[in-house]
């Protein structure tokens, strides 16, 4: 039991960040927010991600997503809808109400229920578009691809070696 108990504990841990490589000469790494309170839709999102040329922050609320968008400066937020303390909708009304006069950040939500009508819900709330539950890599890719600012590096996966 107490070995179950200590595996239990170190899969609710936050997910440790990869290292990452060295970004190629003159460009940047693209910088993601991911505000999830899901500790395993985490892992699976960080699982898709860890091959690409990304830096990825994880938040477990809304409240910590507008935090974290103040000190990270991302260039893209996926956004669960769905959260403790303040849900996907307040977040980015909150990071909108935050950007008054400054760019844009694009907003991605991650929601598992997508009902006929929340469409217009979600983007009223100042989301740009909007992913269902269960998650495939292509569609973040192509988010990801969609979002990214010239100045940051090229999406092409790492090779093995490069992320060791």
């Amino acid at each position: 039991r107490s070995d179950l108990y200590r595996q239990l504990q170190r899969l609710s841990a936050p997910p440790e960040p990869e290292p990452a490589p060295p970004p190629e000469p003159g460009a940047r790494r693209m910088r993601v927010l991911a505000a999830e309170d899901n500790r395993t839709n985490q892992l699976v999102f960080a699982k898709m991600l860890r091959d690409l040329p990304i830096e990825i922050t994880f938040a477990a609320n809304g409240a910590e997503a507008v935090a974290l968008y103040r000190s990270l400066a991302p260039d893209l937020i996926f956004m669960d809808i769905s959260m403790p303390e303040m849900d996907g909708r307040e977040a980015a009304r909150a990071i909108r109400r935050l950007e008054a006069g400054r760019t844009r950040v694009p907003i991605v939500a991650l929601t598992a229920h997508a009902m006929e009508g929340d469409a217009e819900g979600i983007l009223a709330a100042g989301i740009d578009r909007y992913l269902t539950k269960p998650l495939r890599k292509s569609a973040i890719l192509e988010a990801l691809t969609l979002y990214r600012p010239e100045d940051a590096c090229d999406l092409t996966p790492l090779r093995p070696e490069d992320a060791a």
